[in-house]
């Protein structure tokens, strides 16, 4: 799949995200905006996935370890045809299949549920290591948020990956300098986060998390990377495509309203009408 169709896709998961949150009147926009081009490449070229086999055995694996943006993965997730687009209108409602942290046990696609900060890079782990243990050839990705490892979990579970030598896990790091409280650097600064990653004995990408030429090469990379796990630290913009969201930390958990949510409608239309 060529570039520009992976930009028509993105813009087109950006659309289903910011339908979502303002149907739900709640969520988390602007980080699962942030990491909507990272979801379109992982959905529609990196992982061995079918939305008519979603359990086959030989699947990638993905944990969403910053579970609050699951309105990101089920933008992209229906975008691929695990589940009709209009079901996205029912994010967090009840009864819903789409609850407001992924539940795996509700909705064909999703490999694990999170939501609690720091702990789906452990499961992720635990799916690598599965692999390895039973000769299993399927390869597991996780995204976690910047402000999200500031966890000390996160790292517990860095260690033991390098210790296993889990060269089929791929940890992806969503780094948009925002976390709900503000920046980052002035909350709780994990910086660098290439370096603790080098640290801990992974090999280490750094890419434009909207570029999806840097996004290809980083996971050709990981997989030719043969006896550590990879960390692919994407630099990218909180709330990106909608103008009054971006780079925006008052945008990490709340909802458009009816307004809000034309604007943010005509600016991805701009967006998808320049593509």
């Amino acid at each position: 799949m060529d570039n520009q169709e992976l930009k028509r896709l993105a813009n087109e998961v950006r659309k289903g995200i910011v339908t979502a949150v303002h149907s739900a009147k709640s969520g988390h926009p602007g980080g699962s905006l942030s990491a909507a081009d990272l979801f379109t490449y992982l959905y529609f070229e990196e992982m061995n996935i079918d939305p008519k086999d979603p359990r086959k055995e030989d699947r990638d694996r993905f944990v969403l370890s910053k579970g609050h943006t699951v309105p990101g993965l089920y933008a992209v997730l229906a975008e691929r045809g695990f589940f009709p687009k209009e079901e996205l209108k029912t994010l967090r409602k009840v009864g819903s299949r789409l609850q407001g942290h992924p539940s795996m046990n509700l909705l064909p696609g999703l490999d694990m549920s999170t939501g609690s900060l720091g702990q789906g890079i452990s499961a992720a782990v635990g799916m690598a290591l599965s692999a390895k243990l039973r000769n299993k050839d399927y390869r597991t990705y996780t995204l976690l948020g910047d402000g999200e490892i500031e966890e000390g979990q996160v790292w517990e579970a860095a260690m033991f990956a390098s210790a296993k030598k889990l060269d089929n896990l791929v940890v992806i790091v969503d780094n948009n300098n925002l976390q709900i409280d503000g920046a980052i650097d002035e909350v709780n600064s994990p910086y660098p986060i290439d370096e603790k990653f080098r640290a801990f004995n992974f090999n280490v990408v750094c890419v434009d998390g909207s570029n999806f030429d840097e996004l290809r090469d980083a996971f050709k990379t990981a997989r030719e990377t043969k006896g550590c796990p990879t960390a692919i630290i994407m630099k990218t913009v909180k709330g990106k495509g909608v103008s009054f969201m971006e780079d925006q930390a008052g945008w990490h958990g709340k909802a458009p309203n009816d307004e809000q949510y034309e604007i943010a409608m005509n600016d991805l239309n701009k967006i998808g009408e320049a593509l």
